[in-house]
């Protein structure tokens, strides 16, 4: 048995399709109330949990062979630092001591390589720069550096365990609406799209996948492996973009300073109204600072493949097409239903 936590995220729902094709059973872990519609219709067993809640983990540990720690919060927005740190850092270190105590032979923790200490531009970062314990840039990028920590601290304990980093995560079967999916989906939309010169390290959600059972199989314990793909401007990602849809737009830089002044405020305004803001400090920060990653241990080590950007946004734009269309039918065939429905009202007299 393979128990995924964060199993209806993006990573999480391709990862399970994934061990699915390959024939393993999977036991996939979802918060109480959350939207699994992400895993509809697949053969896995289903269960309900928190992993703020050690009690119901090592419940569903048992009999498990692999574990893969997906669930984590996300956010560029300020005010979630103390939500942050308690999934991200104690759920990372209650995973670790669950698999541990139920004596898994194997754990996957899904890091970030935003848990990497940031360098300045010119050098490459790879698995053997710091973890960002004290990181200035934000609460995402500290507390993912000390969720890995916690999981590194527990295999001096026993654990056998290994870390991946993915980069920014594109692709098919983005179910939620991801940042890094949204970006791509607003640069395919014929319309004025406001940039700063800056760039990121874009990878394929399904070789971020592969990338984890690779590292599952081959991995060696308590060693970290950076799941990058390819390095592009935000210019050259709207051409790529433009070029897969074959449609028109106009691309304007906005000068840094500009965009920071503005994005000091417009980020509660954006939060009150329960919007993603195209720009934060945070945002903003990441794509002009250094994004040099280097993939070249999971490459050797692992066998780690990074497909084309182009295939991925392609791939990516073609699901969701498809994804809507399925969707708005369904929506429709049930107001229709409703419609079709008698009424139960009384006649009156």
């Amino acid at each position: 048995m393979i128990l995924v936590t964060g199993a209806t995220g993006h990573i999480g729902n391709v990862l399970v399709r994934k061990l699915l094709e390959k024939g393993e059973q999977v036991r996939a872990m979802v918060l109480p109330g959350e939207s699994c519609d992400s895993l509809s219709g697949l053969p896995i067993e289903m269960v309900v949990a928190d992993i703020l809640d050690p009690d119901t983990l090592d419940r569903w540990m048992k009999g498990v062979r692999v574990v893969y720690h997906l669930a984590g919060i996300i956010s560029i927005l300020p005010g979630d630092e103390a939500l942050m740190h308690r999934v991200n850092v104690e759920g990372a270190r209650n995973v670790a001591r669950a698999a541990l105590k139920a004596g898994v032979e194997r754990m996957v923790h899904t890091a970030s390589v935003h848990a990497l200490r940031r360098e300045p531009h010119g050098l490459t970062m790879n698995e053997n720069t710091p973890l960002s314990l004290k990181s200035a840039a934000g609460a995402y990028d500290q507390t993912k550096a000390m969720g890995a920590q916690a999981v590194l601290d527990t295999v001096k304990e026993g654990l056998d365990a290994v870390i991946v980093c993915p980069s920014g995560v594109i692709g098919p079967y983005d179910y939620r609406g991801s940042e890094m999916g949204g970006l791509i989906k607003s640069f395919a939309e014929s319309n004025i799209h406001f940039i700063v010169n800056g760039a990121y390290d874009f990878v394929d959600v399904r070789d971020v996948a592969d990338g984890m059972i690779l590292a599952a199989e081959k991995g060696r314990s308590g060693e970290i492996y950076i799941l990058s793909g390819q390095q592009v401007t935000l210019r050259q990602l709207s051409k790529l973009t433009r070029r897969v849809t074959a449609r028109r737009s106009l691309v304007i830089a906005i000068p840094l300073r500009l965009a920071l002044f503005v994005s000091r405020y417009t980020q509660y305004f954006y939060r009150w109204f329960k919007k993603t803001p195209k720009f934060t400090l945070y945002s903003l920060k990441t794509v002009v600072e250094n994004s040099s990653f280097s993939r070249a241990k999971a490459e050797k080590e692992l066998g780690y493949r990074a497909r084309p950007l182009d295939e991925s946004i392609r791939d990516f734009l073609a699901w969701r097409a498809g994804h809507f269309q399925k969707y708005y039918h369904q929506k429709s065939d049930k107001a229709k239903t409703r419609a079709l429905k008698p009424s139960k009202a009384k006649n009156p007299g």
